[in-house]
């Protein structure tokens, strides 16, 4: 096994040293700058976001932009703080779960009819702008996924409580695309667009709620929302981020985003019908975005740029997966401490063919990297307890 300890050690310091605020890559509409520039300029706002993404030097101080709380980044800290507690039980875990729950409960949105998050920013899509707080249902699952397990792990009632809401901004708030008897969410309440991992990301709460609710529309609609992203399933195993002519990409990250999704539903007992195209969707993530030594590429047909994302999403994965895919875990955990962790704890954001973008930020990889090594942990854990058996 291998001793993630002292890499996870010196990341949770970091994050608890900095308050669990931060920067993020999509923050540059935070500047008063900026934001003032652009006003009335979709191509101003849009150029603005994307450079100060791209650029390994932090501008941000400059441009008056603060370091702040991202509501999803809380709800991965949260997670990653339930799972430390399942592995160790320490008091002060719990604590920290308590303090991270009674935060989310101040960032959520507001005016909608279940809880939800969006971002600490406005951003600009496409087509609108979405001013900041705006809930979107990929924040909203991977706070309602998170906020199950601390209930499943510390037995916190309100954790539960405040998942089950969610339930009701999926179901009521999000417009749908129906498709031949399927039916698929959107994003936000404000678009209509199609992307699979956020419908799954959507779909997979519910399932994982319904077991609280017995709520059998609920069920149902969860199902009819697995239904229509499982018919773009390509051939080969892969999916593409979405529908639109400009979505046609198939990456790393949202490719595991889908298959943790699907994993959910045969966790739960529903779905296996399923299992076929699932374990086909395995094959294909594992056998096209990662090389020997455990690099992890962005997209199926190119490596760079190496996003902290990558080798995040592929460890929670595959950690899920269990012993059948630890060899993998493994180099993959051990490629990201190596590449992207900084002697002061934090992860890079991306590591590109000629230079490594080092801007520590907060969401994108601090809460992505916590999130990942203490799902190693674990499996870590659960390998132990299974050693323990056979040898009693």
């Amino acid at each position: 096994m291998i001793d993630i300890s002292s890499s996870l050690q010196k990341l949770k310091q970091y994050i608890e040293d900095e308050g669990f605020k931060g920067y993020d890559p999509y923050d540059a509409l935070n500047s008063p700058i900026l934001k003032g520039l652009s006003s009335s300029s979709k191509l101003l706002r849009i150029a603005f976001i994307q450079t100060l993404k791209r650029l390994p030097v932090n501008l941000r101080p400059l441009l008056f932009i603060k370091k702040e709380y991202n509501p999803k980044g809380i709800g991965l800290f949260l997670w990653g703080y339930a799972k430390l507690y399942k592995v160790e039980n320490k008091v002060e875990y719990l604590e920290r779960i308590k303090d991270l729950l009674g935060l989310l409960e101040k960032l959520k949105s507001e005016g909608y009819s279940g809880n939800c998050w969006g971002y600490n920013f406005d951003w600009q899509t496409r087509g609108v702008l979405i001013p900041k707080f705006s809930p979107t249902i990929v924040n909203s699952s991977f706070i309602g996924h998170a906020l199950i397990d601390v209930y499943k792990y510390t037995g916190i009632e309100k954790a539960l409580k405040m998942a089950i809401s969610i339930k009701d901004f999926i179901l009521n708030d999000l417009n749908r695309t129906e498709e031949n008897g399927s039916i698929c969410f959107s994003y936000t309440p404000v678009d209509h667009g199609i992307v699979h991992n956020a419908n799954l990301l959507g779909a997979s709460l519910l399932i994982r709620l319904f077991k609280y609710t017995k709520d059998n529309n609920m069920r149902d609609v969860s199902l009819s929302s697995l239904d229509y992203s499982m018919k773009y399933q390509k051939e080969d195993g892969s999916w593409p981020y979405g529908t639109a002519d400009f979505q046609g990409w198939i990456d790393s990250f949202h490719t595991g985003f889908n298959l943790e999704s699907i994993l959910y539903f045969f966790e739960e007992g529903f779905a296996d019908e399923y299992r076929p195209a699932f374990e086909k969707g395995v094959e294909f993530y594992s056998n096209n975005f990662f090389l020997d030594d455990g690099t992890p590429k962005y997209y199926h047909d190119k490596i760079y740029p190496i996003d902290v994302h990558s080798p995040a999403q592929a460890i929670v994965f595959f950690s899920k997966l269990g012993e059948s895919h630890r060899d993998l875990s493994e180099r993959v955990v051990q490629w990201m401490i190596n590449n992207l962790q900084d002697r002061q704890g934090f992860f890079y954001l991306q590591k590109k063919r000629h230079y490594t973008n080092k801007i520590p930020y907060i969401r994108w990889a601090q809460a992505w990297a916590f999130h990942a090594l203490t799902e190693f942990e674990l499996l870590n854990q659960k390998t132990k307890e299974k050693v323990s058996i056979f040898d009693t």
